[in-house]
């Protein structure tokens, strides 16, 4: 595995950006969280998740990437914890559902832009909204083409820009509670979550998918300067960071009176204006770049994976190639890129509910991990760990796990795609990972039959 030179490093602080963009990039993509389950549902559910869902993540991510800093992350953990299959399994499933994550961006990118700009309101072949998101596509693999230094510098800049609008909101609104913002606040927060369970399901896959992604960055643990200290520190200043990111906006917007059933995609812009005018607005619509950071930071984690594959052999061993100036792996870079434009125009809400579906199940194996290298490999040198022994470890896998259980049944019946449900489109789109599985293994066989070797893999 190439390394690269100290000054190819990325620092804490690159890695606390990449992290941000990675997971949230700020709070845009919540407005159906709070028209799913009106303001008091979205508060309640924006401070239960970081403990349930994000902090168990971040803390069996921050031991694992601390002990096994390797390129690929959760596919080289999977792989060593639960065997070739199943490593093969998740990185599939990461492969899958990041190409529709990365698609997310795009679209919601060109959603903001449309509310100055109308005529950018469809994404569909041809029209002037489609060519924004592929401009969006084409620049951000332009940017990871430079190298994962630039990448982290740049979400630094980028993750105050995007922070600030949203800042604003949340200081104008603490002025405004003497004045009537304290009364509408509270009166927002009084209403009852409305009772539509295809509201709770979509509400809750919405939230999650905002607090989802921290495992994301263990796979270029390799790139990142002292990983064994800057991993766990990243992963709780961030969940830190992300739940206040979340929770201080929602509360500005509510004290503003605007009804939560009002809210649809880029309805911050409004509640901007309504705290600071026109002016608050377009800050809104000009931070909406972060959009372009977070797609940014994916394709980042997202072209490392074909990296590790290629150097297991189960993808041709171009993909492990790196640019000699930049250390970039080009071709996976364009491939995510490509795979991306393919999918832009499925829609804003089946892309988020299969993505987070998928991620579940890959997020399950890498949790099994977790528990798996604590029981098999206790002596593993873990400059982190999870406090509270194998009992401490089981518990923080449960959790998610059981969410995931949750959140699943509960949007056993929400569209997808390819004519099937949210979950069954997830299923058919995983069943690949096996068939690959099988495919590799009869090539390598038979490679191996030709040249007189053995007759196994």
């Amino acid at each position: 595995m190439a390394r690269g030179g100290a000054e190819r490093r990325l620092s804490f602080l690159g890695l606390l950006a990449a992290t941000f963009f990675i997971v949230s990039g700020g709070p845009y993509g919540l407005e159906e969280v709070v028209s799913g389950r009106g303001y008091s549902g979205a508060v309640l559910l924006l401070a239960i998740l970081p403990f349930v869902w994000s902090l168990p993540v971040a803390l069996s991510v921050g031991e694992l990437a601390a002990a096994l800093p390797a390129t690929g992350g959760y596919y080289a953990w999977v792989r060593r914890a639960l065997g070739p299959f199943l490593g093969v399994q998740a990185a599939w499933l990461y492969l899958s559902v990041t190409i529709f994550d990365l698609a997310i961006y795009p679209a919601m990118f060109v959603t903001y832009l449309s509310r100055p700009w109308p005529a950018l309101s469809r994404i569909e072949l041809g029209s002037a909204g489609w060519g924004v998101a592929l401009a969006v596509i084409a620049l951000g693999a332009a940017w990871n083409l430079l190298g994962i230094r630039t990448v982290g510098r740049a979400s630094e800049a980028l993750g105050v820009l995007v922070l600030l609008p949203f800042a604003a909101m949340v200081v104008l609104a603490v002025l405004s509670l003497p004045s009537g913002g304290g009364s509408r606040l509270a009166a927002a927060l009084a209403e009852s979550p409305p009772k539509d369970p295809s509201g709770l399901a979509a509400a809750m896959l919405v939230a999650m998918w905002n607090f989802m992604g921290w495992d994301n960055t263990s796979t270029f643990a390799g790139e990142v300067e002292r990983p064994e200290r800057s991993y766990p520190r990243a992963m709780a200043a961030g969940v830190a960071v992300v739940s206040l990111a979340y929770l201080l906006p929602v509360l500005a917007a509510a004290s503003t009176g605007m009804p939560a059933s009002a809210w649809v995609n880029g309805t911050w812009v409004e509640a901007a204006e309504r705290l600071g005018g026109k002016v608050l607005g377009l800050t809104v619509v000009g931070g909406g770049v972060a959009v372009l950071a977070m797609f940014v930071a994916i394709l980042l984690f997202w072209s490392r994976i074909p990296v590790a594959l290629a150097l297991d052999g189960f993808l041709p061993a171009r993909f492990a190639r790196r640019s000699a100036s930049t250390g970039a792996p080009a071709i996976s870079v364009v491939l995510g890129a490509l795979a991306c434009a393919a999918v832009v125009g499925l829609g804003l809400r089946r892309l988020v509910e299969i993505d987070v579906l998928l991620y579940g199940a890959g997020l399950a194996l890498e949790l099994l991990s977790f528990v798996a290298l604590r029981l098999r490999e206790p002596d593993l040198p873990r400059p982190y760990r999870v406090p509270g022994g194998i009992p401490g470890a089981v518990a923080t896998a449960a959790l998610p796990i059981a969410l995931l259980a949750f959140a699943g049944w509960q949007s056993r019946d929400e569209p997808g795609a390819f004519g099937f449900s949210a979950v069954g489109s997830a299923a058919l789109v995983a069943s690949v990972g096996p068939v690959w599985y099988a495919l590799r293994f009869r090539a390598a066989r038979a490679s191996r039959a030709a040249a007189g070797g053995l007759d196994s893999p």
